[in-house]
C-alpha cells in the first residue's frame, strides 16, 4: 500500500513500530534517536492517517526534594527532643516555633511555660509521611516546607495498526530538495512529499502584547478611581506594628512565625506616635490577655498584606474612600497554587453612615465593573473584621460559583486605637486570582510568563 505521504521522521517511527508492535514515546526515542517532540509529533500524524493507534496517559506524583531527603533523616521538630522538661524560655526561637506542632498532635505538652515530650516523635505526621512515602495526608505542609514537589508527566503509547503494517515505505520518496540534488540532477524521477498550505493554516505575525497582569491592574485602578476612591501607597519593607499589631493580630499568632513571614535582620527606626502605641498595647493586653512587647512590634518585615496601608491611612484620615494595589510577600513554598510574592487589591470606606448594607452594595458594584455580573457573599472569618464575608462570583464558562475575595467591617479593636471615628468597610482579593479564572489557568506560575502563546491567549481579558 502506497497512497499516503509520510515525512522522514514518520517513516522512522513507523519502521520502529513495525519491529516493536507497540511502544511508548520514551522507548521510541531510544529506538529511533529522535527527540521526544519529534517522536510525539510523528505518532500524532501517523494516528491521523490511521497507521497507528495512540493512547495518552497523564500522571501526577509527589517527589521528595533534597530538602525533603534531609528532613526524612532529621526534622527540625526533632531538635526539640533535647529540651524535654525545659522551660520554653530556654528553647531557641528557631526551634521553639515547632513546639506548637508537636503539641497539636499530642506528642508534647506546654504547661506553665514548661515543654514536655509525651509521645513518640516517630508518630508525628510529617515524620511518618516522609519515612513511609505516603504524602497525601500531609501534602499541603510538605509542599509548603519544600520537602516535596508535584511532578506531572504524560506518556504516549503507539500501537501499529493493520494499515500501518501493510504500508510500503518507498525508498525513492524524499521530503527536502537539497542543493546537491539540483546540481546533480538526482531529484529527477523521485517522489516528493506534497505540502498543502491554506490561508487558515498561516499564523498571524505576532507583535508586542500587553501582559494580562497589567491590563487587570489598570482596569481595577480605573474602577476604583471612577467610584471616587483615593489611592494608598507604601513601602515593601514594613514595621511589624503596622503589618500585625495595629490590625489586632496577637504577637504569638502563627502567621507571625518565620514559617509564614519574611523577617529582615534589623529593626525599624520609624518613630510611631506614643499615644497610638499605648492604645494598641491596651487593646492587645485587654483583649488577648498577654503582655504586649514594643520590641516585637518594631521588627522589620516584608509586608504580608496591603492592609498595613489601610491601618496607616486610617491613623491620619478619619473618613474617606481609599484603595491599594500592591505587591505582598509570604514565606511559602512556590507551587502551582502558591507564590512567595503576589499582588493584593484592597478597598476601604470610613464613613459615619457606613453599614453592612453599604458594604454588600459596594462589593457588588465593584465586581460588576471589573467584569463579574453575578456576585454573592457568604459568612466567613477573618481576624480583623467582624462580620466577615467570603465573596463569590458566577463564572459562566464553568457554570459554577468561584471564590474571589474577602470582606468585612473592621473590628473596634482595630479602628478605635487608630482614632477612626466611623465604621470602616473593607474588602480585598489577589490580583492573580481573576486572571486564573478568566483564562482557565491551573498553575499560578503561568501568569508570570512572557511567551507569545500565553499573551495571545490572554488578549480577551
Amino acid at each position: 500500500m502506497r497512497n499516503l505521504e509520510l515525512t522522514k521522521n514518520e517513516i522512522t517511527v513507523l519502521e520502529a513500530l513495525k519491529e516493536l508492535g507497540a511502544a511508548t514515546d520514551e522507548e521510541l526515542v531510544k529506538k529511533t534517536g529522535l527527540n521526544l517532540d519529534g517522536v510525539r509529533r510523528s505518532i500524532y500524524f501517523l494516528s491521523e492517517k490511521g497507521l497507528v493507534d495512540m493512547d495518552t496517559k497523564k500522571e501526577e506524583r509527589s517527589i521528595l526534594t533534597e530538602e525533603g531527603e534531609r528532613a526524612k533523616e532529621h526534622l527540625p521538630e526533632e531538635d526539640l527532643l533535647q529540651y524535654d522538661a525545659k522551660p520554653m524560655s530556654d528553647i531557641p526561637n528557631d526551634v521553639k516555633i515547632f513546639a506548637g506542632k508537636l503539641k497539636s498532635e499530642g506528642i508534647a505538652t506546654i504547661d506553665n511555660g514548661v515543654f514536655k515530650i509525651t509521645g513518640n516523635i516517630d508518630d508525628y505526621s510529617l515524620k511518618k509521611a516522609l519515612v513511609s512515602g505516603d504524602f497525601e495526608k500531609s501534602k499541603k505542609e510538605l509542599i509548603k516546607r519544600g520537602y516535596i514537589r508535584e511532578e506531572r508527566s504524560t506518556t504516549i503509547t503507539a500501537r501499529i495498526t493493520d494499515k500501518g503494517k501493510a504500508y510500503d515505505v518507498d525508498s525513492d520518496s524524499i521530503e527536502v530538495l537539497t542543493r546537491e540534488m539540483l546540481e546533480s540532477g538526482s531529484w529527477k524521477g523521485r517522489t516528493f512529499r506534497k505540502f498543502v498550505v491554506k490561508e487558515k493554516d498561516i499564523e498571524p505575525a505576532m507583535s508586542g502584547l500587553e501582559h494580562p497582569l497589567n491590563k487587570i491592574l489598570l482596569r481595577i485602578k480605573e474602577v476604583f478611581l471612577a467610584m471616587g476612591f483615593r489611592e494608598m501607597s507604601g513601602n515593601y519593607v514594613e514595621t511589624s506594628f503596622w503589618n500585625f499589631d495595629a490590625l489586632y493580630q496577637p504577637q504569638d499568632h502563627p502567621s507571625r512565625e518565620l514559617a509564614d513571614t519574611f523577617y529582615l535582620p534589623f529593626n525599624s527606626r520609624e518613630k510611631i506616635d506614643e499615644g497610638l502605641v499605648e492604645r494598641v498595647k491596651e487593646a492587645h493586653e485587654s483583649g488577648w490577655k498577654y503582655r504586649w512587647r514594643f520590641d516585637e512590634a518594631i521588627k522589620a518585615v516584608l509586608r504580608t498584606h496591603t492592609t498595613a496601608l489601610s491601618a496607616r491611612t486610617l491613623s491620619k484620615n478619619k473618613s474617606g474612600k481609599f484603595f491599594a494595589i500592591g505587591r505582598v510577600f509570604r514565606n511559602e513554598a512556590v507551587d502551582y497554587k502558591h507564590l512567595a510574592e503576589f499582588n493584593q487589591v484592597e478597598g476601604i470606606i470610613a464613613h459615619k453612615d457606613a453599614s453592612f448594607v453599604n458594604l454588600v452594595g459596594t462589593i457588588k458594584e465593584f465586581y460588576k465593573r471589573i467584569g463579574f455580573k453575578d456576585v454573592r457573599v457568604r459568612p466567613s472569618y477573618f481576624p480583623y473584621t467582624e462580620p466577615s464575608l467570603e465573596i463569590e462570583v458566577w463564572f459562566e464558562p464553568k457554570q459554577e460559583w468561584v471564590e474571589l475575595g474577602g470582606a468585612g467591617i473592621f473590628r473596634k479593636e482595630v479602628v478605635e486605637p487608630l482614632g477612626a471615628d466611623y465604621p470602616v468597610l473593607a474588602w480585598g482579593l489577589s490580583l492573580e486570582r481573576p486572571i486564573m479564572i478568566l483564562l482557565g489557568l491551573e498553575d499560578i506560575r503561568d501568569i508570570y510568563t512572557n511567551k507569545n502563546s500565553f499573551l495571545s491567549k490572554s488578549g480577551g481579558i
